[in-house]
């Protein structure tokens, strides 16, 4: 049986969350193998190539020129994202490009329309949706645990970042909607389905400062199930949702980003009392590099994911806009 060789990847930009959980991942699955890393700082860079063992490279351009190249990973600010993920599907590189996609969903559907017409695989790297007990949550609610779906409720808020952080800079595809708000309407998306509508939306942006730090929107489905989301980066930590049904409801906190060592526990609310579920640890990280890499070699992203991602953007969309931003 002939080996079947790890995907080669490019990293376009040293950011912190290359740095501390997708790198590794790539240089540690097995399936990949980071062969070349470019960024702006020679210094920065010289770093990340010498921790995961692969060639530093001046310039983005120069990276994407590689013959060693095989697929790239775009952890750049957001507003960066089109540019550099077009160039790569333009010379052939498959992509897995951080979240957002892109700032924008006309934008989203330009792309994947352009990586399937071209037969390349781009996958927007929202980790969550690969932890298992994602599945679970599903499962006992398509089982009946909490009797018929009423409401959704997700949250996803940080501690507020240095003053020079992306995230507070417009031009840079900062804000609370693009960088938190993404895990909630993933999450509405992932449980309620795609068929969602915007009623309303919140957005709040201080005078002193040009992106939103908090907001909330209120989607629908059309048989009227709610989901109410929360946001910001100027908040305790909270990453967490509930499922609430006609008999019951499920609560997961730490849903969105846990360590791989942390083991999950289900709140699950009943008629009889309230068990809390402890579930195996699971690599989010890791299992989404896995399944990037068989995206390449089965020659498509699944149907379902591509269209979440085109669905997601377009929401983010409504959301600002029925927010009046």
């Amino acid at each position: 049986m002939t080996a079947v060789l790890p995907l080669s990847v490019g990293v376009l930009g040293c950011a912190d969350i290359a740095w501390r959980r997708v790198l590794p991942a790539l240089a540690g699955a097995g399936e990949t193998r980071v062969t070349a890393v470019a960024g702006r700082d020679p210094e920065k860079t010289r770093r990340f190539a010498e921790r995961f063992g692969c060639a530093p490279v001046d310039g983005y351009g120069a990276l994407l020129d590689r013959d060693d190249v095989d697929a790239v990973y775009v952890p750049l600010p957001a507003a960066l994202h089109a540019e550099w993920v077009e160039r790569a599907l333009l010379v052939g590189k498959h992509v897995l490009a951080e979240k957002p996609l892109t700032t924008c969903g006309d934008r989203t559907g330009r792309l994947l329309a352009l990586a399937r017409g071209r037969g390349l695989v781009l996958m927007e790297n929202v980790m969550f949706v690969h932890h298992r007990q994602h599945a679970e949550v599903r499962r006992l609610v398509a089982d009946g645990a909490i009797g018929e779906l009423r409401a959704f409720r997700a949250e996803f808020a940080v501690p507020e970042r240095p003053a020079g952080d992306i995230r507070h800079q417009a031009a840079l595809g900062g804000g609370s909607l693009l960088d938190m708000g993404v895990y909630p309407v993933r999450a509405a998306l992932h449980f309620l389905g795609h068929d969602l509508e915007v009623v309303g939306a919140a957005l709040h942006r201080p005078a002193d400062r040009e992106v939103d730090t908090a907001g909330s929107a209120l989607l629908r489905t059309p048989e009227g199930v709610t989901a109410h989301l929360l946001f910001g980066m100027q908040h305790a930590y909270g990453a967490a949702y509930e499922l609430w049904g006609s008999r019951g409801r499920i609560r997961v906190d730490r849903a969105f980003t846990p360590p791989a060592g942390h083991a999950p526990v289900l709140r699950i609310d009943g008629p009889d009392g309230t068990e809390r579920r402890m579930l195996p640890a699971d690599d989010q990280v890791v299992n989404t590099v896995r399944a990037f890499a068989h995206a390449v070699r089965s020659g498509a992203v699944p149907p379902q994911d591509a269209a979440a991602c085109l669905r997601q953007a377009a929401l983010l969309d409504r959301i600002r806009e029925r927010a009046g931003e």
